[in-house]
C-alpha cells in the first residue's frame, strides 16, 4: 500500500498540470458547437439536406479563385460549412449556400481551433499527441490506485464538487472523494482518449478482427483518376451519392491530393456514431462518375468498435445528457489535476508537518 501511495502521489504531482490542461480544454470543447452557433453568422441555421443544394454550395466553393482542398459540410449541430485549404492553418466558415462568412489565416485567429490543437496535440504536433495519450493512460492508473487508497477510508466519504475547506487536509480528503464519484466517467474518457492518441486504436481494431486485412478494407478503389475537371456537375454528383445511401448525411468532400487520386465523399449513415461517418463514395475527378463505394455498416467488427471511440470520448452521441456527463468528467479531471499539483508541491514528502513549539517568554 505504501508503494501505491508513493506512486500515486509522485506521478500525480508531476503530471497533474498536464491532466489539468486536458481536462479544462476537453470540457470547453464539449460545448464548441454551442459557442460557434452563438458567434458565427448563420451557424444556428437548420441543416440543409437536399443533395442538389449542397452540390450548388460545393460548386460555388470549388469554382472560387482560392479553392479549398476539402469542405466539412454543415450538420445538425452546426449550420455552416467549414472550408479547409492546402495550407492547413487557413480556413473559413461558409453558409449552406456557399457564401463565406468568416476566414482565418492562423489557428490562433479562432479560439476553437487552438483549443482543439492544445487538447489533442499540446500545440506541438504528433509528439504532443503521444504525450497526451500517455497522460491518459497515467490518469487511468490514478483512477485505479486512487480507488485502492480510498477503500480503507470509505466510511468518511462525502459527495462534494469543491473542498469544504481549502486547508491541505480538506483538499486531500476532497481529492480522494472526488476521484471516487467521478471514477466511472473518468475511466471512460481517459481510456477512449488514450486509444485515440496512441497506436492502441489500430491495435484494438486488429485484436477484434484477427486475420482481416484492415488496410485493404479501408483503401480507396484501385482506379486511376483523371485530371480535375473545372466543369463537374456537383449537384448531380451529390444526388447520385445520396441515391446510393438514402439514409446517410453528406459529411466531407475532399479533392484529390496527388495526380491519379480520386474525389472522396464521406457520409454518415443513420446507425453510425462517428459524426462524419466512415461510409464513403469515390468519384473520378475527370467526369464525376462514381468509381467506388464503402458501407461503414459492413466494416469488420474491429473497425466499427475503433470508430466508436471518438464519439464516446467527445460526447458526439447520447445527446445533452451524455454531453453533461463528459463535461462533468472534464471538470473533475481539471480539479483533480490542479489540486494534486497544489497539495504535492506544498508537501512532496506527504509526511505530517511538525508544529513548532511556542516561543518561551523570557
Amino acid at each position: 500500500m505504501r508503494l501505491v501511495r508513493l506512486a500515486h502521489r509522485w506521478t500525480g504531482g508531476l503530471i497533474g498540470l498536464l491532466l489539468f490542461v486536458l481536462g479544462l480544454t476537453g470540457t470547453v470543447l464539449v460545448f464548441k458547437d454551442d459557442w460557434l452557433r452563438a458567434v458565427v453568422p448563420h451557424a444556428a441555421e437548420a441543416r440543409v439536406s437536399d443533395p442538389e443544394l449542397i452540390g450548388a454550395a460545393l460548386d460555388r466553393a470549388f469554382s472560387a479563385p482560392d479553392r479549398p482542398r476539402s469542405v466539412i459540410l454543415a450538420d445538425d449541430r452546426l449550420g455552416v460549412h467549414r472550408l479547409n485549404y492546402e495550407d492547413k492553418t487557413r480556413g473559413a466558415y461558409a453558409t449552406q449556400a456557399g457564401q463565406v462568412v468568416a476566414r482565418w489565416d492562423s489557428l490562433w485567429a479562432r479560439p476553437e481551433l487552438w483549443l482543439f490543437d492544445l487538447h489533442h496535440y499540446l500545440l506541438i504536433g504528433d509528439v504532443g499527441k503521444t504525450i497526451a495519450g500517455i497522460a491518459g493512460l497515467a490518469g487511468l492508473g490514478f483512477v485505479i490506485t486512487g480507488l485502492i487508497l480510498w477503500w480503507p477510508t470509505r466510511r468518511t466519504f462525502v459527495f462534494a464538487v469543491l473542498p469544504k475547506t481549502w486547508k491541505r487536509a480538506g483538499i486531500v480528503k476532497h481529492h480522494r472523494d472526488l476521484g471516487v464519484w467521478s471514477a466511472p466517467m473518468l475511466a471512460v474518457v481517459l481510456t477512449t482518449g488514450a486509444i485515440l492518441a496512441l497506436p492502441l486504436y489500430e491495435g484494438l481494431a486488429m485484436a477484434l478482427s484477427p486475420g482481416k486485412d484492415l488496410k485493404a478494407v479501408m483503401a480507396a478503389p484501385k482506379h486511376e483518376g483523371g485530371a480535375l475537371s473545372p466543369d463537374l456537375d456537383w449537384p448531380a454528383m451529390m444526388a447520385e451519392a445520396q441515391g446510393r445511401f438514402p439514409d446517410a448525411e453528406l459529411r466531407i468532400l475532399s479533392l484529390p491530393t496527388k495526380p491519379g487520386g480520386l474525389i472522396s465523399l464521406r457520409m454518415r449513415r443513420a446507425a453510425e456514431w462517428l459524426p462524419n461517418g466512415r461510409t464513403q463514395v469515390w468519384f473520378d475527378p475527370a467526369d464525376g462518375r462514381i468509381v467506388g463505394t464503402r458501407d461503414a455498416l459492413t466494416l469488420p467488427l474491429g473497425l466499427r468498435v475503433a470508430n466508436a471511440q471518438y464519439p464516446i470520448h467527445a460526447a458526439k452521441v447520447g445527446g445533452l445528457a451524455y454531453r453533461l456527463v463528459v463535461a462533468a468528467s472534464g471538470v473533475a479531471l481539471t480539479l483533480l489535476g490542479s489540486l494534486a499539483v497544489f497539495t504535492f508541491w506544498g508537501n512532496p514528502s506527504g509526511l505530517p508537518r511538525r508544529r513548532r513549539p511556542p516561543a518561551r517568554k523570557v
